[in-house]
């Protein structure tokens, strides 16, 4: 084995986004790309020598390649330990429990989360901290700063490591010990669920389907929904891990997961529906005919968390990004307990955790999650709903009526305008941003601006200033639009448009959410000038 030191120069286009760094897959197997990142993480976080990290990933294509190269250089930076799932598989929140765990240094996740996976598809990686959770926008500034000069890297020149078996193993100096990659995370699920409980429920007739759509929770979503609760054979759906997920689009909305949505739908439907995304940290929920936005789905959590073991005590307090609908906030306010609006991006969540302000966090995304790890959860999610579905004896839609007969119904969706030209996207923004000092008041598409602004985040534990992070404008009458620049796409730019309204009326809630917001709307796109600016006619995708 040979350490080699390789020269380098920086290579465009390496900063980080909300989640790490994505991009085309054939752009990390571009010669000296990865390496590249992985040496300006290394040095970003004051170098590996005598660490532990983590790594593994989703599974998608480049996954097993890219975790050799990062061992070798891991081993090449004198690293003490890496601790790899087996396979180089780990979702996202094993990933963070296992750092957490075995107080390890950091870790390296590779995905592109939701987005599709393959030779022409994405491909992504990031860096977790000690805490389990995002870097920081200090950390992810340093690496990137790092990716700007960078001269050189380091590799030990050796033959791949064994990510099959089970056990350690040598590179150089270093220890490579691969792990089960379910066990951990299922020990942690059943200390804070009542498996009893949920295993009572599938025992006396409950069904279900889960769509692991061909990604990494399968595996898990097998093993605890099947394995340890006792769920029929085939409960799980598309649960083998693939390369390309199937050849599918790996995001839980009801567009990518129209199987799941089918089933759901139809005459014969399962009493209850979950999906998860390509590195399990997102989720959806659909009941028998009864889809739950994401939004909504944090708000019930939080009003019945307490019914699982694990949160019996109750919720120190609650946090949403601040795209995410104020259903969650209604829910605070009733109990009493704090509740707090971040920008987009796990990594705001994770000093209010560590701090203990909040105990629930969840994104308008599909992400939710607890304190129990420093990420968002695809199958802890699901559970906390099983265990609630157990307590309470009702459906899914039962609980969102109950929800909304005690809290109101702010009805939701959110409208993906994908590869827009950049520079379009842009000037759509800065001419949106220059006119909302001077909205408040005015009348546009039958709508009253209430107020606008462009939202900032001061963080109340480490004094952290986040700006730019979204243009917001309210109406009267409790309607809000949202106007955001994706961090995850890796081709062009992706504006995001999220649309909301307030509705406290009884026998207004089951009305179609698509008529309710249509005049917020009209307004918002009035305002924005979008279809002028973008030439886009229409969204790409609306969930």
């Amino acid at each position: 084995m040979t350490h080699t030191t390789v020269t380098t120069q920086p290579i465009a286009g390496q900063k980080p986004g909300t989640s790490g760094l994505r991009k085309r897959t054939k752009v990390f197997m571009e010669p000296h790309f990865l390496e590249n990142y992985v040496q300006a993480i290394f040095d970003g976080t004051g170098g590996v020598a005598g660490k532990t990290l983590v790594v593994g990933g989703d599974g998608r294509y480049f996954n097993d390649r890219a975790i050799q190269v990062i061992l070798r250089m891991a081993a090449a930076g004198g690293a003490a330990r890496c601790i790899v799932g087996q396979g180089g598989i780990l979702s996202t929140p094993a990933a963070s429990h296992l750092i957490r765990k075995r107080g390890a240094s950091g870790g390296l996740i590779l995905s592109a989360s939701h987005n599709p996976g393959g030779p022409d598809a994405d491909f992504g990686l990031k860096y977790n901290g000690a805490n389990g959770g995002p870097a920081s926008e200090t950390i992810t500034a340093e690496i990137f700063a790092r990716t700007q000069d960078i001269a050189e890297y380091h590799i030990l020149e050796a033959t791949d490591a064994d990510l099959g078996t089970l056990g350690e193993s040598h590179l150089g100096d270093m220890v490579v010990e691969i792990v089960d990659p379910v066990t951990d995370y299922a020990a942690l699920m059943e200390d804070l669920f009542d498996f009893d409980a949920i295993a009572a429920l599938f025992a006396g007739g409950f069904t279900m389907k889960f769509d692991a759509m061909h990604a990494v929770t399968g595996p898990y979503a097998t093993a605890i929904l099947e394995g340890r609760l006792g769920a029929a054979k085939g409960t799980v759906m598309n649960g083998v891990p693939s390369e390309d997920f199937g050849g599918g689009h790996p995001d839980p909305n009801p567009i990518w997961a129209k199987d799941l949505m089918e089933v759901m739908y139809a005459d014969d439907a399962p009493d209850f529906g979950a999906a998860s995304d390509g590195d399990g940290d997102r989720n959806m929920i659909v009941g028998r005919g009864a889809y739950v936005t994401p939004s909504d789905s944090l708000a019930l959590l939080a009003s019945k968390a307490h019914l699982a073991p694990g949160y019996a005590k109750g919720l120190a307090g609650v946090a949403r990004s601040m795209p995410t609908s104020g259903a969650v906030d209604r829910v605070a306010a009733a109990k009493g307990i704090g509740c707090y609006e971040t920008p987009t991006g796990w990594k705001f969540f994770g000093t209010l955790l560590d701090a203990g302000k909040v105990t629930l966090c969840g994104e308008e995304s599909a992400g939710t999650g607890s304190d129990h790890v420093r990420e968002k959860d695809g199958l802890w999610a699901v559970l906390l709903w099983l265990n609630i579905l157990a307590e309470t004896k009702m459906s899914v839609a039962d609980l969102m009526e109950e929800m909304w007969r005690d809290y109101g119904r702010c009805y939701y969706t959110r409208h993906d305008y994908e590869d827009v030209e950049a520079d379009k996207a842009n000037a759509m923004f800065d001419a949106l941003r220059d006119k909302l000092a001077g909205l408040a008041g005015t009348d546009v598409a039958g709508q009253t601006v209430e107020w606008a602004d462009e939202f900032s985040y001061d963080d109340p534990v480490d004094g952290s200033h986040a700006a730019a992070q979204g243009l917001r404008i309210g109406f009267v009458g409790g309607g809000r639009a949202v106007f955001r620049l994706s961090g995850t796409g890796t081709v062009g730019a992706t504006i995001r448009l999220y649309l909301e309204q307030l509705e406290t009326d009884a026998s207004r809630f089951d009305l179609d959410p698509a008529e309710v917001l249509k005049p917020i709307n009209d307004a918002a796109l009035a305002l924005s000038d979008l279809v002028a600016m973008t030439g886009r006619t229409a969204p790409d995708v609306i969930t």
